[in-house]
């Protein structure tokens, strides 16, 4: 399953905890796209990937927001 969630107009916390959410749902070949703009999230979301051994990819997208590609564990 592909779980996508548009966080570029929430600011943080709300992005971080519904990404716990989302990452506590995924198994398997499951995989997450994530799309954030606010900086809090920015630093704070790769920070808890890394943490918990997530492997993800960002990218830089349009008007200052990143997209992460996140695999399940």
């Amino acid at each position: 399953m592909i779980y996508e969630y548009d966080a570029r107009n929430d600011k943080c916390p709300l992005p971080l905890v519904k990404l716990r959410v989302i990452l506590k749902k995924m198994t398997g070949n499951d995989r997450c796209i994530l799309l954030i703009a606010d900086s809090g999230s920015k630093s704070d979301i790769p920070k808890l990937l890394d943490k918990y051994e997530y492997p993800y990819r960002m990218t830089s997208i349009e008007n200052n927001a990143i997209k992460i590609q996140i695999e399940s564990r």
